[in-house]
């Protein structure tokens, strides 16, 4: 599916909108195409859903994923509308920011106000698929995919690619240079160490292991963490497991990532809360290296610059030693 932006306008009659249009409901429309914003040549990305080409610079932007919110906020792009059913702690200036359009939830954003808030750039992911055309109808829309192929990877292209748009290049080239770094620092702290590690989900009482085939393989796939488990699971969300699991794994670390927590809204559980007898055997229990991760930065979001250098800080931890 192709996307095609049509000038509404022509450039003559451009400037005059900019002017008249002042005080009236569509002045942010008309600021969006005003001669000053609009590209010499227009940017065109091809995503995995279509090709966008957008000939100015976006000045009403709409994020339908935490990640997305993120992503603006460490390029400094203003948002116009976001969802705001499920925003992360290190983004909560957004929650009930009034100014900033609510366009309901993450996993189904409410079409209606994204159409009402008369959009230039819609950013999107996977969850999002089924709504790609029609969103595409309403403005220039970016699918991003950050999966777990070359995850890092990705989230840097995704910080390039929106500097490019929003004229924040150097500013972007900085967020990757940033990121490079850290990456590196736990990339070489993971090789020079023998501890083999569990990431597990908690979702109130069971677990899921999430392991190189998951939506964290890259904890262990780019990152170099050694996985204390040798069964592959066949899914992204990975594959459900008891507690004996995980004490036949024995695993030096163990980082569970509580999803209870982000959905109920209350505090991540802790050692007495999924304290039993066989998770007790383990050597990651016994030397005190399990590591309750940051939930909102691992579960909502783990594709955007702030979720993992969290991520990347949460797994440091799992090395530490007393």
């Amino acid at each position: 599916m192709n996307l095609r932006i049509k000038n509404k306008y022509w450039l003559a009659t451009l400037g005059v909108l900019a002017i008249t249009l002042q005080g009236c409901e569509d002045k942010s429309a008309a600021t969006a195409s005003s001669t000053t914003d609009q590209f010499s040549k227009p940017i065109t990305v091809t995503h995995e859903l279509g090709t966008a080409v957008i000939d100015h610079r976006p000045q009403r932007v709409a994020a339908l994923d935490m990640n997305e919110v993120d992503f603006l906020d460490q390029l400094e792009i203003p948002i116009a509308g976001m969802v705001k059913d499920y925003v992360p702690h290190y983004l909560k200036q957004y929650k009930n920011d009034t100014s900033i359009k609510d366009l309901g939830a993450i996993v189904q954003p409410n079409i209606e106000r994204v159409h009402t808030l008369k959009p230039d750039l819609i950013l999107m992911t996977p969850l999002h698929a089924a709504n790609y055309q029609e969103l595409a109808d309403i403005a220039p829309t970016l699918h991003f995919d950050d999966s777990i192929k070359n995850h890092i990877t990705k989230v840097e292209e995704h910080l390039t690619t929106l500097g490019q748009i929003f004229g924040k290049e150097e500013l972007a080239e900085k967020k990757v240079e940033q990121l490079q770094s850290k990456v590196k620092q736990v990339q070489q702290l993971a090789s020079s160490r023998p501890e083999k590690a569990l990431v597990v989900l908690h979702n109130n009482g069971a677990f899921r292991n999430l392991g190189p085939n998951s939506r964290y393989g890259f904890v262990f796939e780019e990152l170099g963490v050694k996985t204390a488990s040798k069964v592959a699971e066949a899914s992204l969300h990975g594959q459900p497991i008891s507690s004996e699991f995980i004490q036949q794994a024995d695993p030096d670390i163990l980082y569970i990532v509580d999803r209870t927590a982000v959905m109920e809204r209350r505090s991540t559980i802790n050692y007495d809360d999924v304290s039993n007898p066989l998770l007790r055997q383990t050597k990651a229990w016994k030397t005190n290296h399990v590591v309750f991760v940051d939930a909102d930065a691992w579960y909502i979001a783990a594709s955007s610059p702030t979720a993992i250098n969290i991520m990347l800080d949460d797994i440091t931890k799992g090395y530490k030693t007393e």
